[in-house]
Parts: C-alpha cells; sequence; structure tokens
C-alpha cells in the first residue's frame, strides 16, 4: 500500500474519510464536507449509534450533489488520547474497513485541532504507518481467490497542513514496517520453504542494506563445542545454521548491543514428540529468529545510529534415527553440561550456546533473546504480554517504556534461586526441564541464564504474541512481527548516538 501526503484538501471523487469526537464532526474539513452534502452527514450521525468512540466508524453513502462515493466518519474518543498508538490505530481501523470495498484510494484529512498531545504532522504520520501496518496480507500461496476477493485499496492520501514534515516523519515510520512485514513474510512461511539453510539465506539478503552477514555451518560450530545446538538439529536432514548479523551505525570505539533468536524452523517436538493437533503452527517456532532479523532490516533501514549484533541460531527439530534422545547428555560451548529430559524443550539448548557465543565474542552491553519458548507462558499471560525474564531492572524497565509507546507489551516475571534449583540434575551440571511442570517459563530463563556470563540480558517469552488469531488495530491474523517496534524503539530512546 502507498501512503502519501498533501496538503489538505477535500478530494472532489472518490472515497474520503473525516473525524468526529463523541458524535461532532471535527474540524473545519468535516465541518465543509458536511454543508456540501446538505447536512446529510450530521443526520447519518444523529440516526446512527455512532458516538465517535476510538474505533467508531460510520459509512455513509456520498448524496446526491457529491461526485464522492462514500464518506467515512471515524472516532478519536478524546483528542487528548490521540496520541501516537491511537492514530495508529485510526489508520489501521480505515485501512481494515476499506480493503475489500472495491474502493483504491481514500482521502483523510487531519486538520489542525486544538489538545492534541503531538504535533499534527506527527499524528498524519502515524496515521498513515497504521494504515501500512495493517494492509499486510500473507497471499503468496491462494491462487484461486476471485477478483472480490482480492484488497481493493492501494492508496491513502492524508491531508495535513505540514505535509512535508509528516512525510519525514513518515519515512522512519516506514523503514521500521519493512522490517515488521519482513518478519511476518518469514514467520507466515511454511516449513519446507523456511529451514535453516534458506533462512539463512534471507538473513543473508541484508547486505544490501549495509548489515554484515555470516553463516557458521555445523563444522564450525562443532569445533567452537557448540553441542546444546547441535544436538537439536542432529535428527534432521536440514544442517543447523548459526547467522550472525552486525550493523555498524555507531561509532568504531562502542561496545554493541545484542539481539539473540531461537530459530526452529520447525519443532516436532522429536522424540518427545507432539500430539499431531496443531503441529502445523510449529513452522513459526522460529519466530524469535524472525524477529531479530527483522529487527536488523528496520535498524539498517533507518540508518540508526548504534552497533548492534543480531544472531539467530537455526535448527529443525525432527525424530529420526540420529535424533537426540531424553537421557542424552551434550556439552555446551560454555563447557557446562544438560541432560536433555525432554526433547521438545529444544530451544533454550538452542540459545544457551546462541548467548555463549554472543557475550563471548562480541562483549556486548546487553544480550536480549526472544523466544517462542513455552506454552506456560501463554497459560500465565494469554496472548496480551510476552514474558520478561532478567538480571537488571534498568533493562527491564526500558523494555517495559518502549513496549508501552509500542503497544507490545511485556510484564516481568519472577526468578530466583528456588526456581533455578529446579534445574538441578544428578548427572550432568543441569537438566533442560525442572523436575515437575510447575513455573516452566521460569525454570526456562533461569536455564537460559546459565549461560549469560553475568552480561546485562533480558528473555522475551513470545509464544503468546508471536502469531494471532484475530485481527487487531494495526497487526492481522497470522504472523505479527512482534518484538520490531518494541526493540526498534528500545535502541532508538537509549543506545543511539551514545
Amino acid at each position: 500500500m502507498k501512503i502519501a501526503f498533501a496538503a489538505p484538501a477535500l478530494p472532489s471523487s472518490g472515497t474520503v474519510a473525516v473525524l468526529a469526537l463523541d458524535d461532532k464532526l471535527l474540524g473545519p474539513s468535516a465541518q465543509t464536507l458536511d454543508k456540501m452534502s446538505g447536512g446529510a452527514i450530521g443526520r447519518a450521525l444523529a440516526a446512527s449509534r455512532f458516538k465517535g468512540k476510538r474505533g467508531d466508524i460510520l459509512e455513509v453513502l456520498a448524496p446526491a450533489g457529491l461526485e464522492l462515493d462514500r464518506i467515512l466518519v471515524a472516532g478519536i474518543g478524546k483528542a487528548e488520547a490521540l496520541d501516537a498508538l491511537a492514530a495508529q490505530a485510526l489508520g489501521g481501523g480505515i485501512a481494515a474497513r476499506l480493503a475489500l470495498s472495491g474502493e483504491t484510494t481514500v482521502q483523510l484529512v487531519v486538520d489542525e485541532i486544538d489538545g492534541l498531545p503531538l504535533p499534527t504532522a506527527e499524528i498524519a504520520a502515524h496515521v498513515g504507518y497504521g494504515a501500512l501496518l495493517r494492509s499486510y496480507r500473507f497471499d503468496k500461496y491462494r491462487t484461486t481467490k476471485k477478483a472480490d476477493e482480492k484488497p481493493s485499496l492501494a492508496k491513502v492520501v492524508i491531508g495535513v497542513e505540514k505535509d512535508g514534515a509528516a512525510k519525514k516523519a513518515f519515512q522512519t515510520l516506514e523503514k521500521i514496517a519493512d522490517g515488521v512485514f519482513f518478519t511476518r513474510d518469514l514467520v507466515s512461511e511454511p516449513a519446507n520453504v523456511i529451514y535453516p539453510e534458506s533462512l539463512a539465506k534471507q538473513a543473508k539478503s541484508l547486505e544490501k542494506l549495509g548489515v554484515e552477514v555470516e553463516i557458521l555451518g555445523e563444522a564450525q560450530m562443532r569445533k567452537l563445542g557448540m553441542g546444546a545446538l547441535l544436538g537439536v538439529g542432529q535428527g534432521s536432514e536440514r544442517e543447523s545454521q548459526l547467522v550472525v548479523m552486525r550493523w555498524q551505525g555507531g561509532k568504531a570505539k562502542d561496545a554493541p548491543v545484542a539481539f539473540i533468536g531461537k530459530g526452529v524452523t520447525f519443532d516436532t517436538g522429536g522424540i518427545s514428540i507432539k500430539p499431531a493437533g496443531g503441529m502445523e503452527e510449529m513452522k513459526w517456532d522460529m519466530g524469535g529468529a524472525g524477529t531479530v532479523i527483522g529487527l536488523m532490516k528496520a535498524l539498517a533501514g533507518r540508518k540508526a545510529k548504534a552497533n548492534v549484533v543480531g544472531v539467530v541460531g537455526l535448527v529443525e527439530n525432527m525424530p529420526s534415527g540420529t535424533a537426540q534422545r531424553p537421557g542424552d547428555v551434550v556439552t555446551s560451548m560454555s563447557g557446562q553440561t544438560i541432560e536433555v529430559i525432554n526433547t521438545d524443550a529444544e530451544g533454550r539448548l538452542v540459545l544457551s550456546d546462541a548467548l555463549w557465543y554472543t557475550q563471548d565474542r562480541f562483549k556486548p552491553q546487553f544480550m536480549i533473546d526472544l523466544a517462542t519458548l513455552t506454552g506456560a507462558i501463554i497459560i500465565a499471560l494469554g496472548h496480551e504480554y510476552a514474558g520478561l525474564f532478567s538480571n537488571s531492572d534498568e533493562l527491564s524497565d526500558r523494555l517495559a517504556a518502549a513496549g508501552k509507546a509500542t503497544g507490545e507489551g511485556v510484564w516481568r516475571m519472577p526468578m530466583g534461586d528456588a526456581y533455578d534449583k529446579l534445574i538441578n540434575c544428578d548427572i550432568a551440571d543441569m537438566q533442560n526441564t525442572g523436575q515437575d511442570r510447575s513455573g516452566g517459563s521460569i525454570t526456562a530463563a533461569q536455564f537460559l541464564q546459565r549461560f549469560v556470563n553475568g552480561v546485562p540480558w533480558a528473555h522475551l517469552d513470545i509464544a503468546g504474541t508471536a502469531w494471532t488469531k484475530k485481527d487487531q488495530a494495526t497487526v492481522p491474523r497470522g504472523g505479527t512481527g512482534w518484538g520490531v517496534r518494541l526493540l526498534d524503539r528500545l535502541v532508538a530512546d537509549h543506545y543511539e548516538g551514545k
């Protein structure tokens, strides 16, 4: 979808959207349009249950005398609440309403309004951003759709007084959306298309943006002693990979910040095989890696002034004659040994070596890992928040603030010695699951913490947020791209130019 900005003017044809506060039209453009319609819009508002609340949209067919096709009246709730997230939801709502309408273009006029929390140009940019994010569709494999089942809306034009400023603000947001869309694409692809080698190739495509990409194969990882990661993939015909992405946008002397992603491109559970029902969803068990790759695209695309490392461990967890067994003991790159109690607790094994490698090689300011790690986090938090586990209050607070600003919320969970003891083991340094199912997300985080070597660290369990089965304001059903916006905001707020 194309997003454009222009000086505020009512179009002479097509579809126009105007704003309303409570049940009254908001701004001179909306009021002018009502006069042009002979008061028809005001009468439609009065005759409907439209109250101008955030998310309310009233569609009015243009009355006789106007060349327009239809008019949308979009509610904003309270003017002082029209912040960036509300503006994005407004744009997303309009895009969703018109996506299949047959209309190809809509023009929204954002007049100068008293009481807005942001400059009008920024509001307009975020409206466009929300419309763009909501327009995403993954229709690559749908070949029999009829013309009237395909999206028609191709352009949103936003009229605003300072259209140049709006366009400039949108340019940065558009690059972040590119990263979000890349992640959504990767997570949506089936496992016969996205597997360790092909996902590594997708990451390699970031070189055209100036990202340095290095791919380690199994022989290289074996030399490094990555027995935990390699053990997960040993039952698959696909070769495991470790991909290192580096964006050098800061000063040469600055230590990087680091993001690590779990990339299990398909998770059968291995010998501890999962039930058949819903197993097809395990194509997105690489969601953490997908987010890290999309984040690197967003940061490079907008030329972030920071040094950033992205590391993703890519494996396929399959049952076979060569697969890892429950009871096997593996040696991680750190030298610590792990008894594999359950081969379906594989993501933490992948991350253990990726975390150790990252801190050992790059000496980062912090490490944040992302993983669709445990079903237990969905039981605890549903699909509204990602679980946050950390050894750093400062990093946790910054993540929480970034989550609030972007609508990608995190909820900090407890950690401690009592939980850590639950992964102690009789025959190895640790086991890869707790002694029972209690506190499953926490014991997984305790396991990971044993490989961070004292570096400030946060673990984001995104099992409940990487995929959605219902449409949201700026996120259609399917892969969400969760975390790209959150982590881009974290970098922008605290780690650029420092």
